[in-house]
């Protein structure tokens, strides 16, 4: 996976915690065989081809944007708020400034969430690293707010790899590359590579970062909810699903 952060200071490389993550991976086969896991790998190659599809370039038609910010997770959550402001001129000039391969990564970054209107920082990061990532997953990683959240610095990713590597960056831009380092060095691990039974590169690595909050979540939920309450948590497999968003109806059509 190319990343673009630029070098590595020294003390600055992130380890995976494989104690942990040998733990977490049990729990997760606990619920989830591997044929499940092949599965969604399938689903999000089927995800990455519809969004390769919607975002041809050199500079994608708004009506395939359109379709593209359909499969992201924010953009069927808040389509209204991501598509109800713009014309598609300014639709088509806001997204293709993201794949501007002029400028750097981590600015052109920080001007998508800058120009995401009514969206919050978040909600902008997660929406632009969907769309960077699912059209080119060698090239570009994904940062949900389930892998690492600056607010509550929780997620995923620091389960797998401790504490002691700085994901928050300061910018939206600059997390965006430190968690790239961070899920590059998992996506390197022996640990990840279990998650990619039929291949899937770093669709895997997005399977184990997902599997992993899905059992935090149902682990956090039983704790504190009653019940009645967990009964209603969907199994881990769909509710891997809804995190990569590969979940609706629209993905049986793509196949």
């Amino acid at each position: 996976m190319a990343g673009g952060a630029g070098p590595v200071a020294v003390g600055e490389i992130p380890e995976v915690d494989v104690p942990t993550a040998k733990e977490l991976i049990e729990q997760i086969h606990e619920h989830m065989s591997v044929a499940a896991l092949a599965a969604i790998v399938s689903e999000l190659e089927a995800k990455v081809a519809a969004m390769r599809t919607s975002l041809e370039p050199p500079v994608p038609g708004a009506a395939g944007l359109r379709q593209a910010l359909e499969w992201t997770f924010v953009g069927r959550r808040r389509g209204s708020a991501v598509l109800g402001i713009r014309s598609d001129a300014e639709l088509s000039s806001w997204v293709s400034g993201l794949f501007d391969s002029s400028a750097p990564l981590a600015a052109r970054f920080d001007r998508f969430c800058a120009a995401a209107g009514p969206l919050a920082g978040g909600q902008a990061a997660e929406l632009a690293s969907e769309l960077l990532h699912f059209t080119a997953p060698d090239r570009h990683w994904l940062w949900s707010r389930w892998m690492w959240s600056n607010e509550s610095r929780t997620g995923a990713l620091p389960l797998l790899i401790g504490d002691d590597f700085e994901l928050d960056g300061g910018s939206l831009g600059e997390t965006y590359e430190r968690v790239g380092r961070a899920y590059a060095m998992l996506d390197d691990s022996p640990e990840a590579s279990a998650f990619r039974p039929a291949g899937g590169g770093s669709l895997g690595t997005d399977l184990l970062l997902a599997c992993t909050y899905a059992v935090y979540m149902r682990t956090v939920l039983g704790l504190k909810m009653t019940q009645e309450f967990n009964a209603l948590v969907p199994a881990m497999p769909q509710l891997v699903r809804r995190l990569l968003g590969v979940h609706f109806k629209a993905l049986q059509e793509v196949r």
